[in-house]
This record gives C-alpha cells, structure tokens and sequence, in this order.
C-alpha cells in the first residue's frame, strides 16, 4: 500500500510539471466547466473565474485543479447535485457552490468524492446544499477551510454538512459548518483527524460519531446544536481541548458516549449545557483535566459503565455534579475540585481530609420524578440532601471522592499525579 501511494504521488508530481492552465469565464474559449474538464489532459488547472455556472451536476473523472477566482459560483438551481468526483488526485479550492436540491430518495451533496483518494477540498463556500461535503469509500483526503452553511428546519428534510462514509485516513480541519441536520458526520471512518472546526446551530448533532476507531478529535467547538457531539460504538478514541458550550434542550447534552472503549477524555470545556456527558455502557474511559461549569447535571452515568477514572477536574457551580445509576460502581472519582464541597484541610496540603460525595438524594428524586425539579432551590431541598449525608441511604456510599482538591486546578500549572 505504502508503494502505490509513493508511486501515484510521483505521478502527480509529474503531471504537475506537464500541466496546462484552462481558463473558464463567460466570454473566455471554454465558458462551461464541463467543457473544460473533457478538454483537460491528467494534472491540469481548470481556472474558474468569476460569474454564476449553473450547468446541472459536474463530474471531474481524471485528477485535476479545480481553483475559483473572485469566487465564481456553481449554482444547482436547487435540482440536481453539483460537483462529483470519481477521480484521484483532485484539488477543489476556491468555488461558491450553492443550491443543492433536497431529495427524499438520494443523498444528493453539493461535492461528493466517490471512492478516490489523495484529494482536497479546501477553502470553498458551501451555501443551501441538502448534504454539504459528502465522502464515501474515500482515503487519504484532507477537507480544510470550508464555510457551510444550511438553512434546514427540519431533520427529515436536511442533510450534514460534512459526511464521510466508510473512509480511512482523513483530515477534517479549519471548517466552519452551521444550519445542517449533522455538522459533521463519521460512520465507519478510522485512522482519522477532526480539528479547529467550528459547528454551532445544527438541529441534531454538532459532531454525530458512529463505529469509527482509532481517531482523534481536537480543538473544535460545538456550540447551540441540539445536542453537542454523539460517539457510538467505537474504540480508541481521543477527545481534548474542544469547548462544548451552549448545548441546551430536554434531552440535549454536549457530549454523549455510548459503548465506547478506550478512550482519553482531556482538557475540554463543557460550559452551560443540560448534561455536559452522558455515559451508556462505556469503558476504560479517562476523564482529565476538563472543566464543567454552569450545566445541568455534569456527567450523568447510566448502566455498564466500568473502570472508568474521573481525575483531576473541576466541577463549577453545577445544578448536580454527577447522576449514576448503576448500582455495582468501580469507577474512581478522586483528585477533583467541586463547588460544593464543604470540607476541611488540616493538614494544609490542599486535598480534603473529609471524602466528598458527588451523588446528591434530590438528583435521586429528581431523577425518578422530574416534576420535583420546581423544588430545586427550596429549603426542603436542602434539608432533605443534609438529611442523606449525615446517614446516607439511598445515595451509593461506593461514589466517592476521597481525595477532594480544596482549590480550583489550574490546568496549564496544575497536572495532579494521578
């Protein structure tokens, strides 16, 4: 594998050096773009420049440049797609392509990528397109730069923005997505990159992960979607320095982990959502240096979730830090700092000397009854929590910090030796 790919880069290397320049404007030789790609040899640049091409679906089937100037725009007049690739080696940079037609029988996109490899879609503005970017058996791609922005209102008539299907070895950087069903989306991709991304107001998901491995997704921020980010059904993967911000509804949270193992969990932000994590049936999974201010509920754990470590965070001014409801717990919650706690330091070495309990009995009740959350700020709140912790009953004793930070971590200073 290793030498085709050195093999077909040296090809393209070479074409480079044989390259032709085709210009397409109104008035020039070629003014369709579709003339101009079956008049172009292997390698060549098709410079588009400005003005409205509005020729119905483009297919690309040989390794070309495809480079707008001033911004010209492929319009689908809302009918068909716009730009297919079935070719290796294709660069697409520079281009508005706008108006995709929304249809219930196929997934048409504003570029697709259909089984290539070696190509880039950077720098290109993405307006009203059913899906935005779609990839399928692709690999060795980079997606870089892009501004997508959708006018869906509602899920079964809208597409994501960014859609990759069954690819290895991608990039998706430096994009700014908004107003799609999923910003972006991953189903069976592995060995792949998601950073410095943007998706904000998306009506489900801001980043929607499905049986991928292997993966790392980093610096992004996914705020005022439906819900912050999905990851179902995958293994090894790694999460730090992303903000998930804003995320709120009844069922929304800013990050959602199902039956996930073996994963890192560090350095991210979850700011004002109603549940920054949601766990089901996950793993091995690392929770570090990340910081949940002003939610809902924290993280909130539900059943088969095992040898899991909570280290080293901070949970500020949450309405409840932690929800678990599995009974048999051996999940380690040590080394954090909580608003709440109320414990002392005799010894002044900055840890606690009374274990917190994080599992509060009106997120028991609240949990089982969500009617009682009117309650919340009441006396009776208060009297019934300080009841359950001078003789816990109902709250899981096992659930513990027993090592709870009395200052706030600093996390470009502070890493706890955990």
């Amino acid at each position: 594998m290793r030498k085709t790919t050195l093999i077909f880069t040296f090809l393209l290397a070479f074409l480079a050096t044989q390259a032709a320049t085709i210009t397409v404007c109104p008035d020039c030789e070629y003014s369709s773009i579709s003339q101009a790609i079956a008049s172009a040899g292997a390698g060549d640049e098709i410079l588009i420049q400005g003005g409205v091409y509005q020729e119905g679906n483009i297919l690309v089937d040989k390794p070309l440049r495809l480079k707008g100037e001033g911004w010209p725009v492929l319009d689908g007049e809302n009918e068909t797609e716009v730009l297919t690739v079935t070719a290796n080696g294709v660069t697409i940079e520079g281009l508005v392509v706008r108006n995709v037609g929304t249809s219930y029988l196929e997934d048409r996109a504003g570029i697709r990528m259909r089984r290539v490899r070696d190509f880039a879609i950077r720098g290109n503005r993405l307006e009203n397109t059913f899906f935005g970017i779609y990839l399928e058996h692709c690999s060795d791609g980079l997606v870089s730069n892009n501004i997508l922005e959708g006018q869906a209102r509602e899920e079964m008539s809208s597409g994501n923005a960014i859609h990759l299907w069954y690819c290895k070895r991608m990039l998706v950087e430096n994009n700014q997505v908004r107003g799609h069903r999923d910003g972006i989306y991953f189903e069976f991709v592995d060995d792949s990159r998601i950073r410095h991304n943007i998706s904000e107001d998306n009506l489900r998901y801001g980043l929607h992960f499905m049986f991928s491995n292997d993966d790392d997704y980093f610096r992004n921020t996914f705020r005022r979607n439906g819900a912050g980010v999905a990851v179902m059904f995958s293994r090894n993967i790694n999460m730090w320095e992303n903000r998930f911000e804003y995320n709120w509804g009844r069922a929304a949270y800013g990050l959602l982990l199902k039956e996930i193992y073996d994963a890192e969990i560090r350095n991210n932000v979850f700011l004002e959502n109603t549940i920054g994590i949601y766990v089901e049936g996950s793993t091995r999974i690392r929770y570090r240096y990340n910081e949940f201010s002003r939610n809902g509920w924290a993280m909130k754990m539900s059943g088969g979730c095992l040898d899991n470590e909570v280290r080293a965070n901070n949970f500020l001014y949450n309405t409840f830090d932690l929800s678990l409801a599995s009974a048999p717990n051996n999940n380690a919650f040590d080394g954090n700092y909580w608003t709440d706690y109320s414990g002392y330091d005799l010894g002044r070495d900055g840890v606690g000397d009374v274990p917190y309990h994080p599992v509060k009995l009106f997120n028991y009740v609240v949990n089982r009854t969500p009617e009682a959350m009117v309650l919340l700020r009441s006396l009776f709140v208060d009297l019934l929590n300080f009841s359950e912790k001078v003789s816990p009953v109902l709250t899981p004793a096992d659930v513990a910090d027993n090592a709870p930070l009395m200052q706030k971590l600093n996390f470009s200073k502070d890493k706890p030796a955990f």
